[in-house]
């Protein structure tokens, strides 16, 4: 069985495959100053909690966008699974040529996404990822990495606007009962839910006028199932397609 860890600014989602299959999956806070001792009792404790101990697991793979825990986590791999470590970095087996002016500064997750894409979904394809930011990813029809684009998430979204306001307060991103809200917490949420889904939309739309309408376009990230029913450019959610890229990566190195 593999282990794979995507470790994310705000979350870190871990998941088991047994084969393609994803057997069992978490989601847990991503700390940036936790220890390799702290990883091992947090992460060995959850995954010996659902049988899955070092044992039954054969091989790790990991991507990272947190320094800090990228070195740890690599440290911690071995007492998690009796098996190869594989971080997606540079010298990394992906299948995809990344075709920027820097490969080496593009993030880990935005790369396991497009080869995921890519392998499960076909070319040329769009990912848009939503986290921490909102992050779009390209694939063309050869299946090469060709850039993307960054843009502030939903949440520091709302974080931001508090900050910045006096009166104004963190709101629930459920959909008001109208695009124009009959009070501040449903006009905070209009602006929010509904301004995102028009970001996502825009943005989409202009990069789908440059790689053709028959572009597959794929929403993944733990805020995509808040965003995507409000969008009209995403033809399809998978909610794990990172953590099936890091497994199409570990079988390429492994």
């Amino acid at each position: 069985m593999l282990l794979v860890i995507d470790v994310g600014n705000t979350e870190t989602v871990l998941g088991v495959f047994d084969g393609s299959d994803l057997a069992a999956h978490w989601r847990v806070t991503t700390v940036r100053g936790r220890t390799r001792d702290e990883y091992r009792l947090l992460l060995g404790g959850m995954l010996e909690m659902e049988g899955y101990g070092r044992a039954r697991l054969t091989a790790v793979a990991i991507s990272s966008v947190v320094p800090p825990a990228t070195q740890a986590l690599r440290d911690v791999a071995p007492f998690l699974a009796d098996g190869p470590v594989t971080v997606v970095g540079p010298g990394v087996k992906t299948g995809i040529p990344i075709l920027i002016d820097n490969p080496r500064e593009v993030g880990a997750d935005r790369i396991v996404n497009a080869v995921a894409a890519a392998r499960l979904y076909g070319t040329p394809a769009v990912v848009v990822d939503f986290g921490t930011s909102t992050n779009f990813d390209v694939v063309s029809r050869d299946a090469e990495y060709i850039g993307g684009v960054i843009s502030t998430g939903l949440e520091v979204s709302q974080e931001a606007l508090i900050r910045a306001t006096a009166a104004l307060r963190r709101v629930e991103l459920t959909p008001p009962r109208s695009v124009i809200g009959k009070g501040t917490v449903e006009a905070i949420q209009s602006g929010l839910l509904y301004g995102h889904a028009g970001l996502v939309d825009g943005i989409m739309n202009r990069i789908l006028a440059e790689l053709g309408s028959e572009t597959m376009t794929l929403a993944t990230g733990g805020l995509a199932s808040t965003i995507v029913p409000y969008c009209e450019s995403v033809d399809t959610v998978d909610e794990f397609l990172t953590l099936h890229g890091l497994r199409l990566i570990a079988e390429m190195n492994q």
